[in-house]
Parts: structure tokens; sequence; C-alpha cells
């Protein structure tokens, strides 16, 4: 498929734009699972999801807006989703959410990894922030998983 400079770039950013909307909804899931948990569980979901999440969020956010600004395009405003989902008493379903919108993070960004667009269109800097935040997003699924066995123990 033929494309312009121009399009690529723009597509780029819807893709990077969307991993950005599930990673936002994957914090106000953890921020809501956090708020049922107890205190031992709050603390590992802290270290082992919220972190490297928030951290995944920041990086692409910047590298988002930084490819815009050397590119001279309009980068989209900071997506914060109004909720979290249909509300549960049960922190497992947060955090099952999480889990699932981290997953579909990383897989949009790993598609458009393998699409080479960000070779063709893009920018090293953009590269390699694109691989950095794969990389924070890589162990949360396990982290998620191994919470999920312990919760209500």
């Amino acid at each position: 498929m033929s494309y312009t400079t121009s399009e690529g770039r723009e597509s780029l950013m819807g893709d990077v734009g969307r991993a950005l909307e599930q990673l936002a909804f994957a914090l106000a899931c953890l921020g809501e699972a956090y708020e049922l948990v107890d205190e031992g569980a709050a603390d590992r979901l802290e270290e082992g999801l919220f972190r490297p999440v928030r951290s995944a969020y920041a990086r692409a956010r910047r590298a988002l807006s930084g490819f815009a600004a050397r590119h001279d395009l309009q980068a989209a405003p900071a997506s914060q989703p109004d909720s979290s989902g249909l509300h549960s008493a049960d922190p497992r379903v947060y955090l099952e959410r999480a889990i699932e919108a981290s997953s579909r993070a990383e897989a949009v960004i790993a598609e458009l990894q393998d699409s080479m667009l960000p070779v063709e269109v893009g920018d090293q800097e953009l590269r390699q922030d694109l691989t950095e935040v794969r990389a924070l997003l890589g162990q949360v699924p396990a982290r998620g998983q191994a919470l999920l066995r312990t919760l209500g123990r």
C-alpha cells in the first residue's frame, strides 16, 4: 500500500494514541483495584503493575508529543478515561481489565513496530521510545496474574 510521509506519520500518531488510551484505561482500573485491596496487596500492585504502566504511559506520551514537535504535527491531548468500566466490588475485575488493556497497548505498539512504519516515516528517537514502552509493559501480564492468584488468601 502506498502512502505519503504525512499520511504515514498521522497513522503512526493514531496508533500510538490508541495505545495511550489503553494505558490510561489500565491506570484507571489499577487505581480502582488499589482502593479495594489490603495494604500488602496494594504495595505489590503499586510496585509490580502501577509503576510500570504509569511509566509506559508517560514514556509513550512523551514519545508522541516529541515526535509531533519534531515533525510539526499536532499531538492529541492526553487521554484520561472517564471510568474504569462498570463498577465492581471485586478488585480482581479491575486487575483483569488493567492486564487486558496493558496487553492491548503492547500489541498495538508491537504491530506498529512490525509494520516498519516507525522506520519509514518515524525517527530513531521514536523507535527507541516505543521499544522502551514495550519493555515496561512486558512483565505486566505475568505480574498481574501472580497478584490475582494471591488476592483473597
